[in-house]
């Protein structure tokens, strides 16, 4: 039998969501982790950016959470350090790895897989990053989508959502949704 391929996904680790306009405590307590657990990782190693443009608060999205953020090549588009670091010393700091999004969920993620696999059948998915209740949870449910068959787990210590509540509130969803949930 094929031996399974394991993907990391770090979703959205950059400034704004970190230490920015959308900063909080639990997403700047959860960066070391993060770090560490890219460092650590045994596989494949993603990362997603949320990504928009100045018209941001014309889109659906701006219209219901006006708060201008993530805009490209902005300072609070940027990585946190510590993470950019660690993807860096991974060597996966590049237009592969790094997959653009303009909505909580990636379009692109599934197909950027699909490429980087080459066919593997047998996959797994760990996700990390902010926020655990918006875009993490956006994320594990298209890959769940994309595909059924493969596992995915949700690193509880290396995710924060926009507060602890709902945090935990994603994080059972996801359990629901037949992810493995890891460390909370």
């Amino acid at each position: 039998m094929d031996e399974m391929k394991n993907y990391l996904i770090v979703v959205d680790m950059q400034k704004d969501f970190v230490d920015g306009i959308l900063g909080t405590p639990e997403a700047r307590a959860i960066v070391n982790n993060v770090a560490a657990r890219i460092r650590s990782f045994d596989g494949e190693v993603l990362y997603t950016l949320d990504t928009h443009q100045e018209n941001y608060l014309e889109t659906q999205e701006g219209a219901r959470l006006p708060v201008v953020h993530c805009v490209e090549n902005t300072e609070g588009w940027q990585l946190d350090e510590t993470v950019r670091a660690a993807l860096e010393h991974r060597g996966v700091l590049d237009e592969v790895h790094g997959v653009k999004k303009d909505t909580f969920g990636s379009r692109e993620l599934p197909e950027r897989i699909k490429a980087l696999s080459a066919g593997e059948e047998r996959l797994s998915f760990t996700l990390i990053g902010v926020c655990t209740d918006m875009c993490v949870i956006s994320n594990a449910m298209v890959l769940k989508a994309f595909f059924p068959e493969a596992l995915i787990f949700v690193d509880g210590r290396c995710c924060a959502g926009v507060t602890p509540e709902r945090h935990q509130q994603a994080l059972e969803t996801m359990r629901y949704c037949q992810m493995e949930v890891l460390g909370a």
